[in-house]
Order: C-alpha cells, then structure tokens, then sequence
C-alpha cells in the first residue's frame, strides 16, 4: 500500500471520529464510505501478493497509529501494550483497573456509530491482513445435500412453520432456498470429526437446522431463541469448520491463535460453553480456552501463550487479558456474541466495543439473544453486516410452552411454609433436580438452612461464595448428588443441566425478562416442565402486566389475583438493569453504587 493511501485512510478515520463524537449524521456517513472505499483499496496490494509492501507501510506510519489511538481509533497492535493518552506506550499491567477503564471511555471504544454495518475498524483490517494476504474464507456450503437443495419454497416455509422458525433480513432471505432448514446432520456436509459430538442426538433442534446453512453460507447472523434451544452447538459446529477452513486456506498466521472468540455475561455460562467445544473440537485438533473473572489469572494465561484456537469469556476478563497484552485478537475471524441481551443488561456494552475494536473488521459475526428490545438491535446494528435473523417463537418476551406455568400470590410472611409445602409435593422422591431461584444473595443460605434443617439435601450458589465453590455445586447438582439447587440469578442464564423437573421462584426477580429465563432452566430439549412463582404483591405489582402477557402468550392459566393487579406495562426500563451505555454521562464523576443482590 503507498503510503499516500496510508496517510488518506488516516486523516478519513480521524474525521470520522470526529463526526462520530459530534454526532452529525451526514459526515459519519460520509467519511464511512470514504474509509471502506480506502480500506478495499488497501488491502488491493495483499490480494496481489503485496503483503511485504503492507508490513513496510505499517512500520513507516507506527507514529501515526499512535496518534490515531490515542484519538481512540483502534490500532490492531498486538505487541501486548496500551497507547497512552499522550500518543506514547506504556506497559499495560502497570495500569490499575481504573486506568483501564477510563482509557477505553477516552479512546472512544464505547462510542455509537450508529452505523448499518459493523464499526469502521480500518487498520485492524489491514494490519492483520498483511500477515496472510487473504481474505477470510467464509462461504463453506459448496454442495448443497439434495434434499435440501430439492426443497420447494412451499415445503421451506411449512417446516419453518412446525418449528415457530421465521427468518428475515437481506434481500429475499426467507425465499431463498439456500438457507432451507438442515432436517438431519449429514445434511450440513460437515466431515465426520466435526459431527462427532451430534452423535447422542437424533435430529438437530430448530436453530441449530435453520442456523446452519446461514452460517456455513459465511453470512453474519442474529439469533432470537429461548435458552436451553441448542444455540452452542448452532454456532459451534461450522465454528470448527471454519477454524478448518482458515488454516487450509492460509488465511490465518502461524502464531498462537485465537481464531475465534465468544464472548458470555456469565462465569457459568462461558464454562459451559467451554466445555461443549472442548469436547467437540477434540476431535477437530481444535484447542479452546475459558477466561472468567473471580479466579487467578495465571492457568488462563499458560494456556493463551500456550496457544488456542478458541477463545470463550466473560467481558471484564477478556478485556483485561486483551490490556495485559496476553490475548491477542487480531487473528480473530470468527465472532460470537452469546446472551447479548443479558451482557447488555449487566452493563458490558463498553467492555463489548473494546474487545471487538482488536478483533479483525472482515470477521464473520454471530449474535444470540433470548430477546430482541432496541438495545439489542442497536448492538447488532453496530456489528453485524447485513445480517440474516432467525427468531425461534415469539420475537416478543416469551416463555417455552412445554414448561407448566403455576403464579402464586402470596404475602411474602407465608413463603418459607409454602417452599417446604411444595418440597412435599415436587420433590417427594428427594431424586429429581429442582432448582429454586431468590433474588438477593442473602437469601440463599437462609433458604438453604431452612431446607437443610428440615432434611433436604441441598446447596446454594450467590456472589458470596467463591468460583470453586460455585463450580463445585453446579457440578454436585448435574450430576445428581444433590438434586436441590438453591440460586440466585447467576445461574439463571444459559446453564444447559439436562432433566431439571421443576423450577420455584422463591422471589420474583427485579425484570420479566430474568422470570422467562429463570423458568427456561426446565423443559429443556423437547422436555416438559413446572415452574412455580411466589409473586408478592408490595414489591412486585408493577410487573403484573408483563407477566400475565407471558402467561397468556404460553397458553397459561392466569390467577384471578393476578388479574387485580391490572394488565398494563409500563414502558419503563428496571433502573437496576439495562443501563446502558447510551445512558451514562461519560463526563460524569464516577460513584460507585451497591446494591444488596448479585455483584456480577
């Protein structure tokens, strides 16, 4: 690349930026287009076997990527140190977490472009396309199987019809029959060490088939689905594959990985996740790695310099491993954005645009929600290029409509009586795993004795308690040595633990959305299941609305008591939940609130 082109590229991202902080609409249009018509042009000499050429380029403009970060424009330097706010390297484990934190408000990583496609990401493109000179390779469904190939629009949109499937977006994407469900898994024509871990299943579930030939296809996409649909495996299957394909291909460099990166709200869920694609990419010579917080670093850092292809994590730690200089993304050509709902509702959407400013801007990206409000939407808008969404149900707040639905009134005084009434009525056999949800961390090990002195065996899992601990009760309860869970809502979300029977909401939870996904732990895989709710009138009247529309939409009996609460909603966000970024005063000084619940 000439270095006139260097210097254009530059002064378009610095404009950019600044259109971007003004927020004046036509300018960031303006100069994104300008950037992209740039970037194609940069990266023209790589396709030419320039990658040399695109190395001397970046080393003789090193000082004005410096500036360029310091402006907040995100370099793709994986050298493991943090640009400086004065244009100058300082190593970042010398920083404090607080350091950290306002560097990535200065650096502008949380700042909305508002743009259609993913953020402009300009030398993290070019940067990392110099160390293979390829583009990703990412359309991997060269021969359609004919009985997919072979079905009519009619039969598409009648399969898609039995399973509550819609798919929308791109032009013509719910008639095209390329992306015709996968009814079974030879279907996705996949190798048979990628498809090893399908063999305990008879059919794939309905986002892993309508996923599929979007996904292998190399198309960006959404998907709207309750947990518990079998989304790991929906993305983590052509993960493989496309891990598969980069290396024969070229694409990626000789260094440690990663390759690909999913990103989960939740310790608990980013190890689950870890472990379906550990198990799965054995077979594949594919090595995957889990970094969460709340456990020493050093194990997560051995095996990063180790070297590992895929890398799953929560935000916070991701993001300081990132800083540390110890997790590289520029290899990253593969994004998946797990439970984005919930991360946004735990107040990581800064942590979110950090993290995907190191990653390559060509990626292919996935994005999974249980739920779809404006927020989501406006992430995805950010991210994601010309996506395909795929809803599973209800694009609308919605429970499984296998699990049976019971709503309790109750004044708050009566509940302990009640819990052990229904211990007798559901867990008689003191065998079949029940989990039972409070709301604040205090309340598990009370509930917890209270069971315990009454002979129930039991644990309980709270922010109080530590990982190991944690690990150790999630693991004692799927495997059935204590069927009784007591949790509060750091369990609540995407923890796949097979036969749970019944689920009681001890405490109703501060959002509706946190109730679905709280009830979602059963009737799980095709199962049935009963969730049982204590619903307190004081505190929990304004949610009366939202939960009765989700026990009408599943078909549920609706309490009189219920009722006379009134079924309006109020159009109003949880002040404790979905903060996000968009709401926060970047020039505020920070105060640090506590609340007495979950410190995730």
């Amino acid at each position: 690349m000439e270095a006139t082109t260097a210097e254009a590229l530059a002064k378009a991202q610095k404009k950019l930026k600044k259109a971007q902080a003004a927020g004046d609409e036509a300018l960031i249009a303006k100069f994104e287009k300008k950037v992209k018509k740039l970037q194609k042009k940069a990266a023209e000499p790589q396709e030419n076997g320039g990658a040399a050429d695109m190395e001397a380029e970046a080393a003789t403009s090193g000082k004005k990527r410096k500036k360029e970060q310091a402006n907040g424009t995100p370099s793709g330097h994986a050298n493991g140190h943090a640009a400086s706010e004065d244009g100058e390297e300082e190593a970042a484990p010398k920083k404090s977490k607080k350091d950290k934190k306002d560097k990535s408000a200065a650096n502008g990583h949380s700042t909305d472009t508002g743009a259609a496609g993913p953020a402009p990401l300009a030398e993290v493109g070019s940067v990392e396309l110099a160390r293979s000179g390829k583009p990703i390779k990412k359309d991997l469904y060269a021969k359609v199987h004919p009985e997919v190939g072979g079905m009519s629009v009619a039969r598409m949109e009648e399969v898609r019809q039995e399973r509550a499937t819609t798919v929308e977006g791109r032009n013509g994407a719910a008639t095209n029959t390329r992306f015709a469900p996968m009814l079974k898994f030879e279907h996705t024509g996949l190798p048979a060490n990628v498809l090893h871990s399908t063999r305990e299943f008879q059919a794939p579930s309905p986002i892993q088939s309508q996923c599929w030939p979007i996904i292998l296809s190399g198309h960006d996409l959404i998907g709207i689905a309750a947990t518990g649909s079998g989304k790991t495996l929906g993305f983590g299957l052509p993960m493989l594959a496309h891990i598969t394909a980069q290396r024969e291909a070229g694409v990626v460099g000789k260094g440690k990985g990663p390759y690909a990166l999913v990103m989960a709200p939740t310790r608990e869920l980013a190890l689950q996740i870890n472990q379906v694609l550990h198990d799965a990419g054995a077979k594949c010579g594919v090595r995957s790695v889990c970094v969460y917080g709340g456990v020493p670093k050093k194990e997560q850092v051995d095996a990063l310099r180790r070297g590992v292809e895929i890398v799953v994590g929560t935000p916070g730690r991701l993001e300081d491993l990132m800083n540390d200089g110890v997790c590289v993304l520029s290899e990253v050509t593969y994004l998946v954005l797990d439970e984005a709902d919930r991360m946004l509702d735990l107040g990581f959407e800064p942590h979110i645009r950090a993290i995907c400013s190191k990653v390559r801007s060509d990626r292919q990206t996935l994005m999974f929600s249980a739920t779809w409000p404006t927020a989501v939407q406006k992430l995805a808008s950010n991210f994601l290029s010309r996506p395909v969404r795929v809803t599973i149900g209800s694009q609308d707040l919605a429970a499984s409509h296998s699990i049976t639905q019971h709503v309790e009134v109750i004044d708050p005084r009566a509940r302990d009586d009640r819990l052990l009434a229904l211990m007798n009525q559901y867990h008689s056999s003191r065998k079949n795993r029940c989990i039972i949800f409070v709301l604040y961390k205090k309340e598990a090990p009370r509930v917890e004795q209270l069971l315990q002195r009454r002979g129930w065996k039991c644990a309980a899992i709270h922010g109080d308690i530590s990982q190991g601990q944690r690990t150790a009760a999630v693991e004692a309860f799927k495997a059935g040595t204590i069927p009784l869970l007591i949790a509060t809502d750091v369990a609540a979300r995407g923890l796949d633990i097979p036969d749970v029977e019944v689920v009681i909401n001890y405490s109703f939870p501060l959002t509706t959305e946190d109730y679905v996904h709280r009830i979602g732990r059963t009737g799980r895989a095709g199962k049935s299941g009963i969730a049982h709710t204590f619903f307190c009138a004081v505190q929990d009247k304004p949610r009366a609305g939202e939960l009765i529309n989700v026990l009408r939409e599943a078909g549920q009996k609706v309490p009189e008591d219920l009722l006379k609460f009134g079924t309006a909603v109020k159009k109003k966000e949880s002040k404790l939940y979905g903060a996000h970024f968009k709401d926060v005063d970047v020039e505020a000084k920070a105060t640090k609130v506590t609340f007495d619940s979950d410190d995730e």
